[in-house]
């Protein structure tokens, strides 16, 4: 039980690469709170993880400053502290730069870059106290510079920027701020596979180990590392859990 007695916040966490993490997590020990815009989906994950666990849905649009107070206000008055963040959420569109509009750029960022910020500024009281852990999360298509991407790759790597600064800031506090960039089977990626068949069939074929990750077996188990005692001494790190795909230097 590498987490026990841990107390988690996953955004995205009702499905997906984050309702991976969070089943992971639950078996690992801790205490998790799933937050997400679908009511519908995070009451049914709530319900079929309550069996491993401790779980709590709270129903949020994260892109409000305000409301990341509130999910972290909510998350202690639930379980009385809070030791890893998880910033998992993200939507976008995709379609070739000269095709993108404003608009999309407005989108991911205000669903990916910003939430991260305010819930990792909410949150700091409580990771400072506990000495807790944070996970942010990247993108091979910032990393590669992947093609329809460009609203998402930018606010990707803008939040890859964000955490290697604020992991010297925080190193002092014995925060941990860290980087998962996956490739996972998930739904979204089923349905990039539909409207991009080629792009998606040129990704698998260049990945190595020749498959897409597992949400909770691949990426959770990353996760539970990166929020154990097991990684105190990494910070500021992009860990590329891709199956081989991209070796950063």
């Amino acid at each position: 039980m590498r987490l026990d007695g841990k107390v988690a916040i996953i955004t995205g966490g009702a499905g997906g690469i984050g309702k991976g993490i969070a089943t992971a997590m639950l078996k690992h020990g801790a205490k998790v709170v799933i937050v997400d815009i679908n009511k519908e989906a995070g009451l049914g994950a709530e319900q079929q993880l309550s069996p491993l666990g401790s779980v709590h849905f709270i129903e949020k649009d994260i892109s409000s400053r305000e409301n990341a107070i509130g999910i972290v206000k909510e998350a202690v008055n639930t379980f009385g502290k809070l030791d890893i963040l998880v910033n998992n959420a993200h939507a976008s569109r995709q379609a070739a730069f000269n095709q993108t509009t404003l608009d999309d750029f407005y989108l991911s960022f205000n669903t990916g870059f910003y939430p991260t910020v305010n819930l990792m500024q909410a949150a700091y009281e409580q990771l400072k106290e506990n000495k807790g852990f944070v996970i942010n999360f990247a993108s091979g298509a910032g990393i590669s510079g992947q093609i329809n991407q460009s609203s998402y790759a930018a606010a990707k790597e803008a939040i890859r920027g964000l955490t290697r600064t604020v992991a010297n800031e925080w190193a002092s506090d014995q925060i941990n701020v860290n980087l998962i960039s996956p490739i996972a089977l998930t739904e979204g990626v089923k349905q990039w596979s539909e409207n991009f068949p080629d792009q998606y069939d040129k990704m698998l074929n260049g990945i190595p180990l020749g498959r897409l990750g597992d949400p909770e077996k691949d990426i959770g188990e990353v996760a539970v590392f990166l929020s154990s005692e097991s990684s105190s001494y990494i910070t500021g790190q992009t860990i590329m859990v891709d199956g081989g795909t991209l070796k950063l230097t």
